[in-house]
């Protein structure tokens, strides 16, 4: 099996100059970015889901029990990145410790998760562009937020065929052009973007606080229906791996780690500072909308947040929320397609991808080729397919890709038990092991056609490493000095 060496790693996360990406991130920018991206729609949706049909007021443990599960990657997470500094997330760390292949695997997973997961959720972006502007009487020709294979029914009864879904590739154009002008100001923007996303969040927390009747709190955890799952104790666990999916996004502040000043410190900061904010304001968020409204009350509902507003004199904050959607939509789309740039970037740099995708603007140190392309793939994608075609992107690559941190973890002590870690996670191997239970539980729950789609994706991923990757690849052709591969 063919793997990079940890020193090979380090030397190339020492690199600097033109040909290399600019070390421009701090503490606050990680948490930012991983913030910006765990906090989007789901909180708003998902919570009210678990609420009524499975914990009850009791949602609240159930957010503190994903979050420990979440933490349990996510101490591995901090581990690597913190010993190996460098772009490629999972991709890398799985190149270091089960192979190329497995690299490969990983690298091509993550692939699938940012770009159609951008897609996707710059196809819902536009949707509730819609609903915003017609709050204020400004009303987009429904043409142009379709794709050409949906139709559009208007006020009159009769069809008119989409043409394409214009704010979806406006979006996606408007922040790849911010991505290009380099990772300080896509930095800068996503804290602006997250600022106002939070504070949307905690107005709701606060107004929302002083209209909680503790009656709707009796009883905290309702009695289980005799069906596993449905209240009682199995359905604040239920209810964990409902509202897990709202947690995850930390992983992508691994992907900056070459990016990041003084990477040892400030990596294990952003990924653990990023899961425990969230963590606190998900608890903050849910026992005070299951306080404002009744949990029965959010049965069937798609706008749980709008019953709990619905008890209280701000009705304007309804359309705060759906601002803040827009907003945490923004800031998804931002972090999704900074990942992906710095997936390809590493997979590029290793000659398993052509090298435009590891390019660098001359003036503004990033992988802008990679990023045009991108912007053109995924805008095609947001702009004229239907959002029930692309569909809404699972957890299950963001899944795998914690299974092989893990499982990286363990084998690395085993292999290198003297290596330096500037952050080392605890309880190795207790917190690894739990870390891949916890993420293949998840996985198993999840449906058959995620499966499959998993499994076309991989074997095209396949197809195009035996094809072209494996042929290429800079370490295999000994590009790379001797001692900084290892062969079993």
């Amino acid at each position: 099996m063919l793997r990079k060496s940890i020193e090979a790693l380090k030397v190339e996360a020492a690199q600097s100059g033109k040909s290399s990406l600019k070390r421009s991130l701090g503490p606050v920018n990680l948490i930012a970015i991983g913030v910006g991206v765990i906090i989007g729609a789901g909180l708003f949706s998902l919570t009210g889901i678990a609420a009524a049909e499975n914990t009850g007021p009791a949602v609240t443990l159930s957010f503190i029990i994903a979050a420990v599960g979440c933490a349990f990657s996510a101490l591995c997470y901090a581990e690597f990145a913190a010993m190996v500094p460098v772009s490629g997330s999972a991709y890398t760390y799985a190149y270091a410790t089960l192979g190329e292949l497995f690299a490969w695997i990983i690298g091509w997973d993550l692939v699938l998760e940012y770009s159609v997961g951008a897609a996707t959720v710059g196809i819902s972006w536009s949707q509730y562009l819609v609903k915003f502007l017609d709050s204020f009487g400004i009303h987009i020709p429904p043409q142009l937020v379709q794709s050409p294979f949906e139709t559009v029914t208007m006020q009159d009864g009769s069809t008119v065929s989409g043409i394409i879904n214009l704010p979806a590739v406006l979006i996606i154009a408007l922040i790849t052009s911010i991505i290009i002008r380099g990772t300080k100001s896509s930095a800068l923007f996503n804290v602006i973007v997250v600022a106002l996303k939070v504070g949307v969040v905690l107005v709701f927390i606060a107004l929302g606080w002083h209209y909680i009747d503790p009656a709707n709190y009796q009883p905290y955890i309702p009695q289980n229906t005799g069906t596993f799952g449905e209240f009682g104790w199995s359905g604040v666990l239920r209810g964990a791996g409902v509202v897990f999916f709202v947690f995850i996004g930390f992983d992508i502040v691994a992907t900056m780690a070459q990016e990041t000043k003084n990477p040892q410190r400030n990596m294990p900061i952003g990924i653990l500072g990023s899961l425990l904010v969230c963590t606190v304001l998900f608890i903050l968020f849910g026992y005070v909308m299951t306080g404002m409204a009744n949990y029965t009350e959010f049965k069937d509902s798609a706008a749980p947040v709008a019953i709990a507003i619905a008890h209280t004199p701000y009705q304007w904050l309804a359309t705060a929320v759906i601002l803040a959607i827009l907003i945490g939509y923004t800031s998804v789309i931002l972090v999704d397609l900074l990942g992906q740039s710095r997936v390809f970037y590493a997979m590029s740099k290793d000659g398993l991808l052509p090298q435009i995708f590891s390019r660098l603007h001359p003036k503004f140190n990033t992988p802008s080729k990679s990023n045009v392309v991108l912007c053109v793939f995924i805008s095609l994608f947001a702009g004229f397919v239907p959002i029930s075609v692309v569909g809404e992107m699972t957890s299950i690559g963001t899944l795998l890709a914690f299974v092989m941190v893990c499982l990286g973890i363990l084998i690395l002590r085993k292999r290198q038990p003297d290596a330096e870690r500037p952050f080392k996670t605890p309880f190795v191997p207790l917190v690894p092991i739990l870390g891949i239970l916890t993420c293949v539980v998840m996985m198993v729950s999840l449906p058959l056609d995620t499966w499959i789609r998993l499994f076309v994706w991989l074997a095209i991923g396949f197809a195009i490493y035996f094809a072209y990757g494996k042929k290429n690849s800079k370490l295999r052709n000994g590009i790379s000095v001797a001692q900084d591969s290892v062969k079993e």
